[in-house]
């Protein structure tokens, strides 16, 4: 089992990276947030790895820039419904100590953000995340004041995608409409509101 890997980075694709450890290039499967933060093609870099093994697939390698993310998504993945893909969208939206201020505050609306996690899915999360140690640290008393102003855009947002989701427009259709309308609107402005812009702007 490799749980960890340094070496020159050798390529970085859309969802994965190769890592050059003494000749041999790895496979490591990343987050957009992972990939984002790996230095240029060719200078040195570590990352903490799962293993992981299936049958059709047989081994994957999934990388993260610290051990506090490969934790959260191993959690993650011991949720019924959560797999690879959407435990790393769910942390390309929450690095772990946002994860942990979102699970504590039970706001599915912020989980819901990650691509491919519906707001059932995302309550599940808020649910079964709880009491889980998911960030390194004091997560309680470094976020209670940040979290609620912070978060109330998003989770603004997430409600509104959800609610169109529940009328039957399809997920990406429905986040791209109210994102949209965020921008237009404002960060303030109330779900309702977002809903609404968000069938106009379906309609036309």
């Amino acid at each position: 089992m490799i749980g960890r890997l340094r070496g020159a980075l050798a390529e970085a694709g859309e969802e994965e990276a190769l890592i050059d450890v003494g000749g041999v290039g790895y496979v490591v499967r990343c987050g957009a947030r992972t990939l984002s933060h790996l230095p240029a093609v060719g200078d040195e870099t570590l990352l903490h790895v799962e293993t992981q093994w299936t049958e059709a697939a047989g081994m994957r390698l999934y990388g993260f820039l610290t051990r506090a993310d490969r934790r959260a998504f191993v959690l993650l993945q011991a949720i019924q419904g959560v797999g690879p893909k959407a435990a790393l969208s769910v942390l390309d939206v929450l690095p772990p100590p946002e994860l942990a201020a979102a699970v504590a505050r039970e706001d599915k609306a912020a989980v819901g953000r990650a691509n491919g996690v519906g707001p059932k899915l995302a309550q599940r999360i808020v649910t079964e995340l709880k009491g889980k140690p998911i960030s390194d640290g004091p997560v309680a008393a470094a976020l209670p004041a940040a979290p609620s102003r912070e978060a109330a855009a998003p989770s603004n947002v997430g409600e509104a995608v959800a609610a169109l989701m529940g009328l039957g427009v399809a997920e990406a259709n429905a986040r791209r409409v109210v994102e949209h309308a965020a921008l237009k609107l404002g960060e303030d402005a109330e779900i309702q509101v977002l809903i609404k812009a968000g069938l106009q702007e379906l309609g036309r």
